[in-house]
């Protein structure tokens, strides 16, 4: 049974950090592309940055560029968004996403653009608030 669960959400102030973790269990993580998402009250879900198997960054929102930093450790099957610099409009729940479907032939690698549709696991989010 596939499971992406999520921790480390919570509220904080304008400028403070969190770190959000993902722990997958049920399929094989070290050829996955991985990913977080996150969906603000009343709006559409965004993808906010992702890395391929390897631990190479393969995306990230220009709204994250520079505060967030996405990572991942294979041995323990966990996925990690370090979060600084947090401002209001990052509020919103974040969701773990994974896919092993492979990318022009290449399992583990992310595929652009970026796209919801791309992945076939999902946690159940957790969310973060940023007060100001």
């Amino acid at each position: 049974q596939v499971q992406l669960v999520e921790s480390g959400g919570g509220s904080v102030q304008t400028g403070g950090s969190l770190r959000l973790s993902c722990a997958a269990s049920g399929f094989t993580y070290s050829t996955a592309c991985m990913g977080w998402f996150r969906q603000a009250p009343g709006k559409e879900r965004e993808r906010v940055a992702f890395i391929n198997s390897n631990g190479v960054s393969a995306y990230e929102a220009d709204s994250v560029k520079g505060r967030f930093t996405v990572s991942r450790h294979n041995a323990k099957n966990t996925l990690y968004l370090q979060m600084n610099s947090l401002k209001p409009e990052d509020t919103a729940v974040y969701y773990c996403a994974a896919t092993t479907r492979p990318a022009l032939g290449i399992r583990g690698y992310c595929v652009n653009p970026i796209k919801s549709t791309n992945f076939e696991y999902w946690g159940q989010g957790t969310e973060v608030s940023v007060s100001s």
